[in-house]
């Protein structure tokens, strides 16, 4: 049993069950046991890889697609270039290269990461130590700065934030909880009574997931790129139009595993519901773009050639192709069709490279 179990098990003897988003909170978050405060958790000696770790591409296209947006900005002597969960700072190392192709975005560029882990801090720093850009650090989006335009990326930040469940019951939708059962461990529940408000239609034993905090954070940030003008690019695993169904997640080493056994000891993560997030945004008063998948988006904005250039003076080539096909890919374990992008900018901003076309395969 993990440390945090034990914890939870306590808690949960004295104060009754808790909610999914409080479990999740708690398993990813508490300060000396979460899964993101004590460890690095990113490439293969980890649990899992992200687009970033699979190929340099990756963040050279954002950070091409920050600077393009800048440029649409009326190119201000000052922009702040945000990361939401920057991870090891590859991503961000990726973009400052490419930005480099254009002087004067890289010389208005001050870089702000949102992150509260600092195991993670601590890789952030070492690998933008030769960047020439010194980052500031948030643990919310509450601090970051109000008196210049804003620049967004947020790769696999909002799978992360903590969801609550649903599930219909006898025609009612009832909460789903983290209790004990039988045998004394963490188990599955549903509250007593039927949650007040909540009318939705579905199936008996549907599930319906939501996550309010990420909702809550894009709502804020669209209200900031309103009112200081600017753009945000979220791309994550996740589904464009609504669906009912439960996807809350574990994995550890690379491998699924069941999401309440050793909560600290796992990633969680669930997948993103990009329709409300885009009316979040529009709630927020910026402009919500149609949601691209991740292979459409970096087709359109070159990974095939960039990729070519690579290969000029790589020492293994194939492994480019390889990276390329992971990314954009529609195989099983390709990031081409399952991960999604979606765009939000101030208004009167045009859409950034690549969101100016519908997506036939979102059509």
């Amino acid at each position: 049993m993990s440390a945090l179990a034990a914890e939870l098990l306590a808690e949960i003897r004295a104060s009754g069950p808790i909610g999914l988003d409080r479990f999740m909170a708690l398993a990813l978050g508490h300060p000396r046991h979460g899964y993101y405060m004590t460890r690095d958790p990113f490439g293969l000696a980890g649990d899992f890889v992200t687009a970033p770790e699979i190929s340099q591409i990756f963040g050279e296209l954002l950070g091409l697609t920050a600077a393009l947006s800048w440029q649409a900005l009326g190119g201000p002597e000052r922009v702040a270039l945000v990361e939401l969960g920057p991870g090891r700072g590859t991503l961000m190392l990726d973009a400052l290269r490419a930005a480099r192709a254009l002087p004067a975005f890289e010389a208005a560029i001050a870089v702000h990461l949102v992150e509260t882990s600092p195991v993670l801090q601590r890789a952030q720093a070492k690998a933008l130590e030769g960047s020439g850009k010194a980052p500031l650090w948030h643990p919310t989006i509450d601090s970051l700065p109000e008196d210049r335009p804003l620049i967004v990326l947020a790769n696999e930040f909002f799978d992360a934030l903590p969801v609550r469940q649903f599930q219909r019951r006898g025609g009612e939708w009832r909460e789903r909880l983290v209790g004990i059962g039988a045998d004394g461990a963490l188990a599955l529940g549903l509250h007593a009574a039927p949650t007040p408000g909540l009318d939705l239609d579905g199936p008996e034993g549907a599930v319906f997931e939501t996550s309010p905090i990420a909702l809550d954070i894009m709502r804020k940030l669209a209200g900031r790129l309103a009112a200081q003008g600017g753009m945000m690019l979220a791309i994550d695993y996740g589904y464009h139009r609504f669906a009912l169904g439960e996807t809350l997640q574990a994995v550890r080493r690379h491998e699924f595993v069941p999401v309440l056994s050793d909560p600290g000891e796992a990633d969680i993560t669930a997948h993103v519901d990009f329709s409300s997030l885009a009316i979040a945004a529009r709630r927020g008063g910026a402009v919500a773009h149609p949601v691209l998948t991740q292979a459409t988006l970096l087709e359109r904005l070159g990974i095939r050639h960039r990729a070519e250039i690579l290969k000029r003076n790589a020492e293994d080539p194939a492994a480019i192709d390889a990276a390329v096909e992971r990314l954009v890919g529609t195989g099983p374990r390709a990031m081409g069709m399952l991960f999604k992008a979606l765009a939000v900018t101030s208004p009167g901003l045009p859409p950034p490279p690549g969101f100016d076309l519908a997506d036939p395969l979102l059509a």
